[in-house]
């Protein structure tokens, strides 16, 4: 297997890896050979996910345009993934100058090409950290450095949490996370369901299986079981809905504009929620 000269030293590039695996989804040019055919079988079972990543995107950036909007412009992305047009640094400062973001991410990769695309940007950063590790998050020099955990923060946990089991206690983390937060923080999440999916639960079971397969479970939750990620925030209108419905504004977001036209769209949940 040819090695790209991409590919950061050290990465076994014979292991598929679920941020690779989006990017994929995405149409993004940093995966491997393995992460494709992942995908490809994924796909088999479930052939509309491009669909469901790219209306997770534009959840993202509307609410990321939103919080903006309510004056936060600190941003904390954990679970980032690899960079692709329209990351949250981009559709913050494009709303303002003052946005600061701090990526977070496990995957070499995805570090990797986020240290080469922020290279000299002195208000955004990437942590080589992993969500099951809160501590070492807050306890990190970029996020010392960037945010002022005394003022509003936007917390987005977009796509990272349904890959994390209940015995890695996610509920734990998320709240560790919250309770390091100042009042006016927002939570900005999407999670995975069997809810919304256009074909019957043991079919899309076969995506589950895929992931499995990858050591790499995907967690489908219940409206519910995702609900609770919201404990001790006030989740914002129209409250926990399929990401499509979550304040749609397609006059300005060409790719909300056609999410209402495939069903896969509809897939999951995404919410916002603000600590009191």
């Amino acid at each position: 297997m040819e090695r790209p000269a991409w590919a950061p030293p050290g990465i076994d590039i014979s292991v598929p890896s679920v941020s690779r695996i989006y990017d994929y989804y995405l149409g993004g040019s940093h995966n491997f050979e393995v992460d494709r055919q992942t995908a490809r079988r994924a796909m088999e079972f479930m052939p509309g996910l491009p669909k469901i990543m790219q209306a997770n995107r534009a959840f993202m950036r509307r609410a990321v345009r939103h919080a903006v909007a309510e004056g936060v412009t600190q941003f904390l992305d954990i679970g980032s993934g690899i960079p692709t047009f329209g990351n949250v640094h981009e559709i913050a400062r494009a709303a303002t100058p003052q946005a600061r973001v701090v990526y977070v991410d496990h995957d070499p990769v995805a570090v990797a090409h986020s240290r080469a695309v922020l290279t000299g940007d002195e208000h955004t950063d990437i942590v080589a950290a992993d969500l099951r590790r809160p501590k070492e998050i807050l306890a990190a020099p970029e996020v010392g450095r960037l945010l002022d955990l005394g003022r509003p923060v936007a917390l987005l946990l977009v796509a990272v949490l349904h890959f994390l089991e209940d015995t890695d206690d996610p509920y734990a983390a998320v709240a560790e996370l919250r309770d390091a937060l100042a009042p006016g923080s927002l939570l900005i999440l999407t999670h995975a369901s069997y809810e919304g999916i256009p074909l019957p639960e043991e079919v899309a079971g076969g995506t589950v299986s895929v992931y499995r397969d990858i050591r790499n479970p995907l967690v489908m939750r219940t409206g519910e079981q995702i609900r609770g990620f919201f404990d001790g925030f006030e989740l914002l209108e129209p409250g926990l809905v399929s990401m499509p419905h979550w304040r749609p504004d397609r006059a300005e977001d060409g790719a909300d504009a056609e999410s209402p036209e495939d069903p896969y769209a509809f897939s999951g949940f995404g919410g916002v929620g603000r600590k009191a």
